[in-house]
């Protein structure tokens, strides 16, 4: 009933029975070629042939069919556009015509999660210059999805009369538009150098269940909640109505909603990531990679204390499906900006929500320069230990990084494990494990306040491990910060991690 409340109110407005579906507007961006763009909309006389046509580069056509719910639905695959445009989109049958105006071609980014993506560009360190300057991207437009949550799958956004609306920057609008979703379109633009479409579907507070089918759910365990937390509601009312849509990739900041529960989102990442590729994939005829690159944000410092772990840093590990970096074997065609240096303690909107979204947003661009775009040559990862050998006579450990040089900014943030037995158990004990000397690509860490056998080693297992920018390890061309890791399994010399 709640989706043909919304159809309804949305139809009410129009001056014919042929529409496009509510978020096919004037200022869009459809996603540019080699993919096509599809396009939806309504009508009523079943079995009605539509048209339509990009003004002066032709035209396709549909056929108006029934959906399960027995409303009259068409679609149709427009034609591979490079040019940027603008242009002028029109869909004609025998019930009427509509257009919509200043339509550009680019990639298609949607930007989902929680409160820090929904945190707005107005709130951001530097904020006056920052929305000063976002009027300079007149090819890059947003929309955001309004909050609506539902117990079955919606077909169209809106909440009520609040149907959502593409834009191009103005002050008003970016101020409060997702501030990592606009830096990221405007950082990545000048790598393009074509237009950029951002759509925002994002919720305060809520957990991954919320935005997860119940396909993607059947995968893992999770647990149940109330309200806008509830399991799928928000995946109902405000992705699947996004489907349809051809885009390029999506970026996600969410996972402080699931830090106590980290063993379960290891599996639940993954699996939704995967649902979300195949859905949009057969939902856009195709169009949409089943393979599609997802990008996301490793949560950031929290709390100011250097003895807090919280459940961070299991977190930060699960996002990366337990093996410290992206891609991987699980999380392929994944990227990610590490956000473990950048905690902002006297945050006026709660030191959950940082304010350095600059800093995250050219991370994540960076890393999608180097996996979305496949650019060769990027840099676009911290260091990542590639070996881990134990010199156990010597009480010192050996890292080598996967890459270097590394700069070095303190001795601190490495921790071993203690243990009589095998394996490190929840019963040991973590000591602190102090960088001795450092070369090129090297660390050796002192292990002598170790009392038994050393059976695993940590870093920046902290909730946050560094004030900002402040970290032991950084990337020396690319500052990018050496991302946390855990090592436990099979722990043995010359260990080879991932």
């Amino acid at each position: 009933m709640l989706q043909l409340f919304i159809l309804t109110l949305f139809l009410a407005g129009s001056d014919g029975a042929l529409q496009f579906a509510s978020y096919y507007q004037d200022h869009m961006v459809l996603q540019r070629g080699p993919q096509r763009a599809v396009i939806w909309g309504h009508a009523t006389k079943i079995g009605d042939t539509v048209t339509v046509a990009i003004a002066g580069h032709g035209s396709v056509t549909g056929t108006v069919t029934k959906d399960a719910a027995g409303h009259g639905t068409w679609k149709v695959k427009l034609p591979a556009m490079t040019s940027k445009g603008p242009f002028t989109v029109s869909a004609t049958s025998s019930e009427g015509s509509v257009t919509i105006k200043d339509v550009l071609f680019g990639d298609v980014w949607l930007c989902g999660g929680q409160s820090n993506m929904a945190f707005p560009a107005g709130h951001v360190f530097n904020s006056t210059a920052e929305l000063e300057a976002s009027l300079k991207y007149v090819d890059i437009r947003v929309m955001r999805v309004s909050h609506a949550q539902s117990t079955t799958p919606l077909t169209e956004l809106g909440a009520q009369y609040d149907v959502a609306k593409w834009q191009a920057p103005t002050k008003a609008g970016i101020s409060t538009f997702s501030a990592v979703c606009w830096f990221y379109g405007e950082y990545l633009y000048p790598d393009r150098k074509y237009p950029i479409g951002l759509i925002a579907s994002d919720w305060g507070g809520t957990p991954i269940e919320a935005w997860s089918s119940p396909d993607a759910l059947s995968a893992c365990s999770h647990h149940t909640k109330r309200g806008p937390r509830a399991a799928t509601v928000l995946w109902n009312s405000m992705i699947n109505p996004l489907l349809d849509l051809t885009i390029y990739g999506a970026i996600w900041y969410q996972g402080e909603g699931n830090r106590d529960y980290a063993d379960l989102y290891s599996c639940q990442f993954p699996a939704m990531i995967s649902d979300w590729r195949q859905k949009f994939h057969k939902a856009s005829l195709g169009e949409t990679s089943d393979t599609f690159p997802f990008g996301f944000v490793q949560l950031a410092g929290y709390r100011q204390s250097a003895t807090m772990i919280g459940g961070f840093p299991g977190l930060r590990w699960a996002q990366t499906a337990n093996h410290g970096t992206v891609p991987n074997q699980d999380l392929k065609n994944v990227f990610m900006a590490v956000a473990m240096d950048l905690p902002d303690y006297k945050s006026p909107y709660s030191i959950i929500h940082p304010r350095y979204k600059q800093d995250v947003a050219r991370r994540l661009v960076q890393s999608a320069r180097g996996v979305a775009y496949n650019e060769q040559g990027v840099l676009y990862q911290g260091p990542f230990p590639k070996t881990v050998t134990e010199n156990g006579p010597q009480h010192t450990m050996n890292i080598i990084y996967n890459y270097g040089p590394i700069t070095v900014n303190s001795n601190s943030g490495f921790e071993v494990c203690c243990s009589a037995a095998a394996k490190c158990g929840p019963q040991d004990t973590w000591v602190a494990a102090p960088i001795q000397s450092h070369q090129d690509n090297e660390v050796i860490l002192s292990t002598r306040s170790c009392s038994h056998k050393v059976v695993g080693v940590r870093y920046a297992w902290r909730e946050s491990p560094c004030d900002y920018k402040k970290c032991a390890i950084y990337g020396r061309e690319t500052s990018l910060p050496a991302p946390p890791f855990l090592h436990t399994d099979n722990f043995g010399p010359g260990q080879i991690i991932g």
